[in-house]
C-alpha cells in the first residue's frame, strides 16, 4: 500500500495526508481509518490508548512503512519507548510536523529516537514529498 501515518490527535497526519495527495487543505477530524492514495491515515486516539495497539497492529499489515509524527511543537509524546518495535518486519520512521510553529526539532527527534525510530524525515511547508516519496513508494 504505502505509508501508515501514527500520532496523537492534531499532529498533522491528514494535513499531512491532504497536502501528499493533492487535496483542499480543510481540518478534519478522522473518525476512522482513511485509506487515500499512498496514506493510510489513522486517528489519534487509536495511539492515545493502549487499547486500540492491536488495532494499530492489524492495519499496518496493508502498509509498506510506518511514520510516527510528532509535532515539533509538543514537548510530551504519546510514543512510549521502543514502540516502533510492535510493528515487526516493517520500516518504521519518524515524521516531524509543524516546523513552521517551531524550527528547533531537538526534542521531537529524541522523543521519536526513544520510539525507536533511526530515520526522521521533517516536513517543510511545500517540500512533504521531498522526504517521504521513496517511503510511499515501498
Amino acid at each position: 500500500m504505502g505509508l501508515m501515518l501514527i500520532g496523537r490527535t492534531g499532529s498533522g497526519k491528514t494535513t499531512l495526508s491532504q497536502k501528499v495527495n493533492n487535496e483542499k487543505i480543510e481540518y478534519k477530524k478522522t473518525q476512522m481509518i482513511s485509506y487515500v492514495g499512498k496514506i493510510i491515515d489513522t486517528p489519534g486516539e487509536y495511539v492515545e490508548n493502549r487499547m486500540y495497539y492491536k488495532s494499530l497492529n492489524v492495519i499496518s499489515t496493508d502498509a509498506s512503512c510506518i511514520g510516527l509524527v510528532q509535532p515539533s511543537i509538543d514537548k510530551t509524546s504519546v510514543f512510549p519507548p521502543n514502540f516502533a518495535s510492535m510493528f515487526l518486519n516493517k520500516e518504521v520512521i519518524g515524521i516531524i510536523t509543524k516546523i513552521d510553529l517551531n524550527e528547533d526539532t531537538k526534542i521531537a527527534r529524541k522523543l521519536l529516537e526513544l520510539a525507536g525510530v533511526q530515520i526522521i524525515v521533517e516536513i517543510k511547508e511545500g517540500k512533504e514529498l521531498e522526504g517521504l516519496q521513496k517511503y510511499m513508494e515501498m
